[in-house]
């Protein structure tokens, strides 16, 4: 007998919504939601001072709040900058892998100079308010816009401001950082060795960033031991109680939900299939049904190509209202920005610095960063298609004279109402099955289609290629024979793409994770020769996995004299914060 192939349907405990909350329904349900641990977060990150065309890169940690070991609850979490009118100026999605994850933000001249505050949470954290999201200061400087009064403390004339050293607390008693030698020329390498005293106490996962020490007076970020100690009381469980609402937590992936009703009621509709298509080339299919309240849920698990779903009511008898939720965000009203204050001696310095940007900025195609791969999405989970090329063939104009003319085992036919389905013949020479009358799920540039009689007569000229399979699938509590996923040359189906009981909804993407690009000079190698080098930031390895006594890195200065900090931020495996950093200087030589 052939194996059905199941996709995935993801059924949840949770029955109700309000403002795309869940709401706690009775102490049963309490009692499930409170054994799941809360969280909390770090974001290292190369601030605390920006400038405009230059990057903000982070990385994110996240805890199991009653165990401080990487959370293995929330599979995605957020990064957010959100300026002193509480609004946000981004707010990043990001993956983690066993509580870890990483991204950055460029800062455009359309940003402001101004306090802001970086934050680091999940949607599980929320339930605990701002006071369990973590949160640092973030001074951005734009020069190329004319008000800086949001700055400028006029009052204090030419006083440099901000003269109070910030309090840095480190611990070199489990790591330590060396380098070869404490002063380099332009240009050279500098090795690094990063030694574990103590082996699995100091095993872990850590941040090492290699960044100009900052030449105005300002609050240094905020590392690992300080985060510690800051938010060592942080909630350990959920605090709400029987009818409150609260905010689910992203366990299997991204979480996408919303609610179906009744166009003729406005009721919600009950066990009602619901299916949530990803389009593009490698396109995801997911599959829900409806609670009592109307409510969909389910989880995008891959990494996906498309900021956009489709989601459709599988039933096409009826009319229906999708509704997609949206999670509230968190309250701000209560969050403090730093004093930081700049002065008018600082000019000179500012100008420079911007300069050097804009020089930087005009050779970054000559370094840039690579975007990771993610694995290939396939839609056909594993089986292996027929692919047909339709330009092989003579053409045909319509999507049904090319099935019947030019596909083998696949075509149209009348079920028990007026509309005709695309029914994919059974392998009964490879397997022992009974006979179905299934239909196909079909896919146009990944887009389901429900209701196959209306591309019956779809411009076949458009259509670049064919695939399809044979296997038997499940997608929720339906059969179907086969997949046929037909593709067309602009790939631009979703764009004219209408149908009863359908919304195509924004859906925002989780953070490409990159390689950042790591400047050499090779002996002999001329190709930077007439390039010049204004990095800050010289080093950057947002996420360091610490498994045995000694580690060997290498990078190389830039043409920027100063003093730098090499700083590691991290914490062990049993949750203990380390932080150590270790200053050496760029000097020209005589």
């Amino acid at each position: 007998m052939k194996k059905r192939q199941i996709l995935a349907v993801i059924i949840l405990m949770f029955t109700s919504l309000s403002h795309a909350q869940y709401v706690i329904k009775d102490r049963s349900d309490l009692l499930n939601l409170k054994k799941v641990p809360q969280e909390k977060s770090y974001v290292d990150h190369n601030g605390p001072l920006v400038f405009s065309g230059e990057y903000l890169v982070y990385s994110l940690h996240c805890f199991n709040a009653q165990t401080n070991n990487p959370t293995n609850v929330s599979k995605i979490g957020y990064v957010a900058l959100v300026n002193e009118s509480k609004e946000f100026i981004f707010e990043h999605k990001v993956k983690l892998e066993k509580g870890h994850g990483y991204g950055d933000f460029f800062v455009s001249t359309e940003i402001p100079s101004g306090r802001y505050k970086l934050l680091g949470y999940t949607q599980w954290m929320k339930n605990s308010g701002l006071s369990q999201v973590f949160k640092d200061d973030i001074v951005i400087i734009n020069p190329y816009l004319a008000d800086q009064s949001t700055l400028l403390d006029i009052s204090r004339g030419d006083v440099l401001p901000n003269t109070v050293k910030s309090t840095i607390i480190s611990d070199s008693s489990t790591l330590t950082i060396r380098t070869n030698k404490s002063t380099y020329l332009p240009r050279e390498i500098v090795n690094l060795n990063i030694k574990n005293f103590k082996g699995g106490l100091g095993h872990g996962s850590y941040t090492i960033k290699v960044k100009r020490k900052e030449e105005i007076a300002i609050a240094s970020a905020i590392n690992s031991i300080t985060y510690g100690n800051a938010y060592f009381n942080a909630d350990k469980e959920i605090k709400q109680t029987i009818g409150d609402s609260i905010f689910l937590p992203e366990q299997r992936g991204e979480l996408i939900y919303g609610t179906v009703k009744n166009t003729e009621t406005g009721l919600p509709t009950e066990n009602l299939p619901v299916v949530i298509s990803i389009p593009g080339k490698e396109s995801l299919l997911k599959f829900s049904e409806t609670d009592q309240n109307g409510n969909f849920y389910s989880y995008i698990r891959k990494d996906r190509k498309n900021p956009f779903a489709v989601i459709q009511v599988e039933n096409q008898d009826g009319t229906y209202i999708i509704e997609k939720g949206e999670p509230e965000n968190i309250d701000l009203s209560d969050l403090k920005f730093s004093d930081f204050n700049l002065s008018r001696n600082q000019e000179e310095y500012i100008k420079n610095r911007s300069v050097l940007n804009q020089i930087e900025n005009q050779f970054f195609g000559s370094k840039p960063d690579s975007i990771l791969e993610s694995n290939p999405i396939d839609i056909f989970n594993g089986g292996i298609p027929e692919v047909i090329i339709l330009d092989d063939y003579t053409r045909f104009p319509t999507l049904e004279e090319s099935l019947v003319e030019v596909v083998k085992f696949a075509g149209f036919r009348k079920g028990n109402t007026n509309d005709a389905y695309i029914r994919i013949g059974q392998d009964f020479k490879s397997y022992d099955e009974e006979y179905n009358d299934f239909p196909a799920i079909v896919l146009i540039d990944g887009v389901y289609i429900p209701n196959h009689e209306q591309i019956r007569t779809y411009d076949a000229r458009k259509i670049e290629k064919i695939s399809l399979t044979r296997d038997q699938f499940r997608l929720g509590s339906k059969e179907y024979q086969g997949i046929i996923s037909i593709e067309t040359f602009k790939g631009n189906f979703l764009d004219s793409y209408t149908s009863k009981n359908s919304l195509v909804v924004p859906f925002k993407q989780p953070i490409s994770k990159k390689n950042y690009f790591v400047q050499t000079y090779q002996l002999g190698d001329t190709t930077f020769d007439r390039v010049p080098d204004y990095r800050r930031l010289l080093y950057w390895n947002p996420q360091f996995n610490i498994a045995n006594s000694t580690y060997d890195f290498e990078f190389y200065t830039s043409d920027l004299e100063g003093t730098y900090e090499i700083i590691l931020n991290g914490f062990t495996t049993y949750g203990k914060p380390l932080s150590i950093i270790k200053e050496i200087e760029v000097l020209k030589g005589d």
